[in-house]
């Protein structure tokens, strides 16, 4: 579980690195801070068309399957990227076939660069693209030994070379990012989050009920809770 102190990166993850990686490692990352401070200046909250203001502003697919999956995540927090190493492919699969109504809450607090990501995140989620920029994200994590997990990492270049990489063509998901549109919407995220003492990432609630994190991490445990509750 990742919260406001370092959580330790889990030895042995042998998650593929997308090749884009080597495009994008070239590009400095100074700035990050810069980027935050001329993009976040507005106190406006823009938000992302799949957002649900009833669901904790959290992005939301198939929201009217009966089964509801909520998702707390930082895309800069090494156990969130352990909980979608194992679970991922079956998570968007049922995301994909309408099986369950899923509700992905970026949060950002681990760096400064966590609000970035999840800004990007919605940017992409526009353009239809907001799984594959999902999964992008955490396979192209930095490891601890690339970059302190607390340390920022991420620029609005990378990102934005991270989205053509999942095929985004668009200009408008560019502008969407380097203007920084969902900047002031990842803030909500978090207050609402806090209203619920949500305060550490990966948390995963089904249909209200928070999973241990033991179930969370095991896949066949994880695939019972909810095939028990119909999903199939």
């Amino acid at each position: 579980m990742a919260n406001k102190k370092n959580s330790p990166e889990k030895k042995g993850d042998k998650t593929t690195r997308y090749l884009v990686i080597g495009m994008i490692a070239f590009i400095v990352l100074a700035g990050v801070g810069a980027s935050l401070a001329k993009n976040h200046s507005s106190t406006h909250v823009t938000l992302p068309s799949t957002v649900s203001k009833a669901n904790g502003y959290g992005i939301t697919f198939n929201p009217t399957a009966k089964v509801k999956v909520d998702i707390y995540e930082d895309f800069r927090c090494p156990n969130c990227r352990n909980f979608e190493a194992v679970n991922n492919s079956y998570v968007n699969g049922l995301v994909r076939a309408g099986k369950i109504q899923a509700v992905y809450h970026p949060m950002h607090f681990i760096a400064s660069d966590s609000q970035l990501t999840a800004a990007a995140v919605a940017c992409a989620a526009d353009q239809g693209k907001f799984l594959e920029m999902h999964t992008a994200l955490y396979v192209n994590q930095p490891t601890s030994a690339q970059m302190a997990e607390n340390s920022p990492y991420w620029s609005n270049a990378q990102l934005i070379l991270l989205g053509h990489s999942v095929g985004i063509t668009s200009k408008a998901y560019d502008t969407c990012v380097t203007g920084g549109k969902y900047l002031n919407w990842t803030d909500s995220i978090n207050t609402d989050a806090a209203s619920k003492n949500i305060n550490a990432t990966p948390t995963v609630i089904v249909d209200g009920k928070t999973l241990p994190l033991a179930t969370a991490y095991d896949a066949k445990k994880f695939t019972k809770v909810l095939t028990d509750l119909g999903v199939k």
